[in-house]
């Protein structure tokens, strides 16, 4: 992810007039096309660590699984909402997972008896009781050109 440095008056005045981040272009994960989408993620606790916001195709046998994502960005966590924005290939069905990775070391925590020690999320605010949520409860539809997603963290 590029940091940029140097903003314009007006630049600096939309982004304290927003409230949200100010996302360029270059920022957003994939290639370029005009089918942009805004991910948001509501209720993080700390400015600790990074958020690790993955971008999951339309198969729910490559949702969670290794090598299974379209595209990830991990972000500085900021509170109480992290922003980031992906380009993706094509309107259609998309899921998220995202984790807050409190300590940055670029791996889900979870306790000895396996329960996560890191605030997760999924697409959909997809509930999960024991285990992950059913493929079918985080699966959304990605409309034709820029658009807006937005899901909560949740805490052990």
């Amino acid at each position: 992810m590029k940091v940029r440095t140097g903003l314009t008056a007006s630049a600096f005045a939309l982004l304290v007039s927003a409230g949200t981040p100010v996302l360029a272009a270059e920022d957003c994960a994939g290639k370029p096309s005009e089918h942009r989408l805004t991910v948001s993620v509501s209720n993080i606790r700390a400015a600790k660590g990074e958020v690790a916001i993955t971008i999951y195709p339309d198969d729910a046998k490559r949702f969670l699984a290794p090598k299974g994502k379209l595209l990830r960005q991990r972000v500085p966590a900021r509170t109480p909402t992290t922003s980031t924005c992906f380009y993706l290939p094509a309107p259609g069905f998309y899921a998220i997972a995202v984790y807050h990775d409190i300590n940055a070391d670029q791996d889900f925590n979870r306790s000895l008896v396996g329960m996560p020690t890191e605030g997760y999320g999924f697409s959909n605010d997809a509930p999960t009781t024991i285990g992950l949520p059913a493929y079918n409860t985080v699966r959304f539809r990605v409309p034709a050109g820029p658009s807006r997603t937005a899901l909560r963290m949740r805490y052990p």
